[in-house]
Parts: C-alpha cells; sequence; structure tokens
C-alpha cells in the first residue's frame, strides 16, 4: 500500500485547533504529520483546510489514540487482527505501537527511533547486507538506510502493523529515491523464511522480535542456528530481549538468550536491553 498522505491528528492538536479558533484566530500553524514537518491550517466554523484539503472538526477524540482521514472520517490508527494493533503518540513525535495494550517499543526515557539509532550503531551498518528479522515500524531499517547499509533485508508478519506502517511518517518509505532502493520489506514469518536466505549473505542481524510468550519460536536454539548460518564470520549480531519477567519469576532471559547464541556460534555478551554478539 502506498504511504498515507493525509493528516494525523490526537486530541492535543485539536484542543490547540479549537482554542486558536475561539480566540479568533483564522490559521494555525502546527505539524499534522508527527513533526514531520510544518503547515498551516486554515479555520473554520465549519472545519478546517490544510493542504488543498477541508476537513470537518472531529467529535470524540480519545488521549493517546492518533486519527487519521479515510476519505469520510477521522478514524482511529488502529486495527483488529491476532489483536488490537495500535499507532500510539509518545513526548517525542516518532510514534510507537501497541499489540493489546502492550507497548512494542521502548519510550519512557527516549525517543523509539534515538533507541533504534543506538542499537543499530552495534552493528555498524554502513556498507553492509543486514538482516532485520521483525521489521515492525521500520526504525531499525530507517536507521541502517541512514548509516549507509549496503542493503536491508526486512521481515514483518504482522498485516496490521504493514497497515501501520504506511500511516507513519517515520517509517521509512520503499520507494523514496534517496534510499535507492536498498530495503526489501518482505511480508513473512522469518521464523520460516530464514530456512531458504543463502548461508554466509549477511553481514549483521537485527533481531527485536515480541516477547517470548507471544514469539517463542523466534527464541529457539533452531531459530539462532539458522541465523548463525545466514550470517558471514565475523558477522555482528543485536537481539532485543528486555528484562520480562524477571522480577515475577526471577527468569533471566538475556542470559538464556546469550546461553543458546554461544551454542549456535556465537560470542555473545549483554548490551544495552539486550545481547550483542559476534559470530564465530
Amino acid at each position: 500500500m502506498p504511504p498515507y498522505s493525509g493528516p494525523l491528528i490526537g486530541r492535543p492538536l485539536l484542543d490547540a485547533m479549537h482554542q486558536a479558533h475561539a480566540a479568533g484566530g483564522t490559521a494555525f500553524t502546527a505539524s499534522f504529520d508527527l513533526g514531520r514537518s510544518q503547515d498551516t491550517a486554515q479555520l473554520a466554523a465549519d472545519g478546517w483546510q490544510w493542504r488543498g484539503q477541508r476537513y470537518p472538526w472531529p467529535q470524540r477524540l480519545k488521549d493517546r489514540t492518533l486519527y487519521y482521514w479515510d476519505g469520510h472520517a477521522f478514524m482511529p490508527a488502529a486495527r483488529f487482527g491476532s489483536g488490537l494493533y495500535k499507532l500510539v503518540p509518545t513526548g517525542w513525535d516518532v510514534p510507537t505501537f501497541e499489540i493489546d495494550g502492550i507497548k512494542m517499543l521502548p519510550t519512557a526515557r527516549t525517543c523509539p527511533l534515538e533507541d533504534a539509532r543506538r542499537k543499530v550503531a552495534l552493528v555498524a551498518p554502513q556498507g553492509r547486507q543486514v538482516l532485520d528479522t521483525c521489521g515492525g515500524l521500520g526504525y531499525f531499517a530507517a536507521c541502517c538506510l541512514e548509516a549507509g547499509a549496503a542493503a536491508i533485508r526486512s521481515y514483518e508478519k504482522s498485516p496490521e502493523v504493514l497497515w501501520l506502517r504506511t500511516l507513519n511518517p517515520w517509517s521509512p518509505d520503499l520507494q523514496a529515491e534517496a534510499y535507492g532502493g536498498r530495503l526489501t520489506l518482505v511480508h513473512d514469518d522469518v521464523s520460516v523464511a530464514v530456512a531458504t536466505l543463502a548461508e554466509g549473505s549477511f553481514d549483521a542481524v537485527l533481531h527485536d522480535p515480541p516477547r517470548f510468550g507471544i514469539a517463542g519460536e523466534l527464541y529457539s536454539q533452531a531459530f539462532y542456528d539458522q541465523l548463525a548460518r545466514v550470517l558471514r564470520k565475523g558477522g555482528r549480531l543485536f537481539h532485543y530481549t528486555g528484562t520480562p519477567n524477571r522480577l515475577t519469576s526471577g527468569r533471566d532471559v538475556p542470559r538464556e538468550v546469550g546461553a543458546r547464541l554461544e551454542k549456535a556460534g556465537f560470542r555473545a555478551r549483554p548490551e544495552l536491553d539486550g545481547v550483542f554478539a559476534i559470530r564465530r
């Protein structure tokens, strides 16, 4: 699907527009694409105009919800699939997403794109072939492109997440001339598709799977063995783990992941909120 080009609004932006109009304003300058740009909207009693198109004043916007124009009305940027997938605003302009209310990206202390940038730097992608196993909103891929990766092959299993990417102005546009076709996005289950990839065909791997309880196959020894197979000797891997269940069960997921990666043929160590490893 082509990227969405209409406005993305939330309750704070709508409230500010209403306040400006109530004070007699006829124009309001703000970002209608989550901080990517600044534009001026023309305000009127029956609605507002932005980039040549008129929109009615939307009603009853919920907190922590982004809305897009579907051609008829402003609708929540959310869709049901195997759960409720929702694009969620943050204090950093760059959004995260949730599945059934569970936040998929860290946002409490840093912008999710900045967080991705630090993790991508660990695998030093410049000039390299990168495997991005769980593409999500595409922030790892965007940072790899920014850092000069030769090519990124990114997998995403969920059609709902792929749809959220089309709405999100911070997700990389596959057709952007600046990227020169370096990003390939594949709608597939990487736990299965990895077996079809050629041996030693990547220089770096970024692995940001859902929680173990949701996608245990992406933490399995068999999957790590496949990652070792497709990664060249000396290649780098970053595996996001977080610290799930440590307080409730005492389980140390990063340690378990590190042990499996060592068995697969990596030298692994804890790094940031995950595990960094080098293919032996």
